[in-house]
């Protein structure tokens, strides 16, 4: 009977998964991994596994001899070694859009937080006050505002989506997507310096690779407006977090709305967390109970598909030749 482990998860239940792989005549094994040396002893015969945060490295695929798949819970794929897995003949899955619109959502709820000072708001009324104009003060319109967006995949349009509908100017930087294409969506296109300089809330939507890392440096946050948000929903490297911090006291730009950090949880006495111009959510914009549902059963689907000797619905490493065991 072929294995399949979860190596580690943060969801309160696996049932959706463990109905999956049983009705495909599989074993479901369930651990909590963290180091290399866990995934090695945990995973060592198994015959396909989904992740979350459990590092998969070349060293622990050496260790991996009848694994044909690595499916992640999610759209990036950090804590794992793709190019390892091609080597191998190993399957490296994700579920990409999953939570595009709850991560847009998120991203929007940033914005209207800011624009509408509700924060300010709530905890003057809290202590006691009832005072409008001062507190709200600077507040324009959201039609009169600009959003940037770094970025133009699924999320990222689903929030020009939504910001369309608030009659917000949409620019948007993005390599692979023409001009014309970002028109049909109502955004126009720019370079990352001009979209910087010119709005009042850029967001971000990349992926980390080593040309994204650190893209928000000191130099970049010195081209924002002095009065002009930055938010993060997609990961804590893209952005300095040093020159972020350094550019928030000193008043270089007006706040931030981070879902993500450098580092998760942050230290205590992380800077960031005690600011009045910052919001911090604890990597929660994936989040909704439906797209959590949907996500346990596609990285099961993905892993039974896989054993069937079928090509996978989302491959990270496509070229792959998929592995062969002794016999077949």
């Amino acid at each position: 009977m072929a294995i399949v482990a979860i190596l580690d998860c943060n969801f309160p239940s696996t049932a959706i998964e463990e109905g999956i792989i049983s009705r495909a005549g599989a074993e479901l094994r369930k651990g909590q991994c963290t180091t290399e040396a866990q995934v090695i002893e945990f995973a060592k015969d198994v015959d396909a596994i989904i992740v979350q945060y459990a590092p998969l490295t070349a060293h622990v695929m050496d260790f991996l001899p009848r694994c044909r798949s690595i499916t992640r819970y999610g759209i990036g794929v950090d804590n794992v070694d793709v190019p390892a897995a091609t080597a191998r003949g190993i399957w490296v899955t994700n579920v990409p859009g999953f939570c595009a619109h709850e991560v847009a959502e998120h991203t929007m709820a940033f914005v209207l937080t800011f624009t509408r000072r509700l924060r300010r708001l709530d905890s003057s009324v809290r202590a006691g006050q009832w005072e409008t104009i001062t507190l709200m003060r600077p507040t324009r319109r959201l039609s009169s505002l600009t959003l940037g967006l770094v970025g133009f995949g699924q999320v990222a349009r689903a929030v020009a989506t939504y910001a369309n509908g608030f009659g917000m100017r949409v620019i948007a930087t993005a390599l692979h997507t023409s001009a014309e294409a970002m028109a049909t969506s109502g955004v126009t296109k720019v370079g990352l310096d001009d979209l910087l300089a010119e709005s009042d809330f850029v967001s971000l939507h990349v992926p980390v690779t080593d040309e994204t890392r650190h893209l928000i440096d000191a130099r970049r946050l010195g081209l924002m407006k002095p009065s002009a948000y930055l938010i993060n929903t997609s990961r804590g490297a893209l952005v300095d977090e040093e020159a972020l911090i350094d550019a928030l006291r000193n008043g270089r730009i007006a706040g931030a709305g981070l879902d993500v950090l450098a580092k998760e949880p942050p230290a205590r006495d992380n800077p960031l967390l005690a600011m009045d111009n910052v919001i911090v959510t604890p990597h929660a914009s994936y989040y909704s109970d439906d797209a959590l549902a949907f996500l346990q059963a596609s990285v099961a689907e993905e892993a039974v598909r896989v054993l069937a000797g079928e090509r996978p619905r989302h491959p990270v490493n496509p070229e792959v030749i998929p592995r062969r065991l002794a016999g077949e």
